[in-house]
């Protein structure tokens, strides 16, 4: 998801959280809470969104679980 350039893309704002999605089209959350002064461009280089990235997707690891 992150590799060889691969960027993120701003989809909408929900909840105190930003919605990105990887060119590959995984979508992902980023906290209000976690932004400090940091700055959230509509498009970015996905390596810095890795953070984010994988604690998706350990949420939907440990939702998927629970399921079964």
């Amino acid at each position: 998801m992150v590799k060889d350039g691969k960027k993120v893309h701003f989809q909408f704002y929900r909840q105190n959280e930003l919605w990105y999605k990887t060119d590959t089209g995984f979508e992902f959350p980023v906290p209000i809470d976690d932004c400090g002064d940091g700055i959230f461009l509509a498009e970015d280089k996905a390596i810095l969104f890795m953070r984010y990235i994988r604690k998706h997707i350990s949420y939907l690891n440990k939702a998927k679980e629970e399921q079964v």
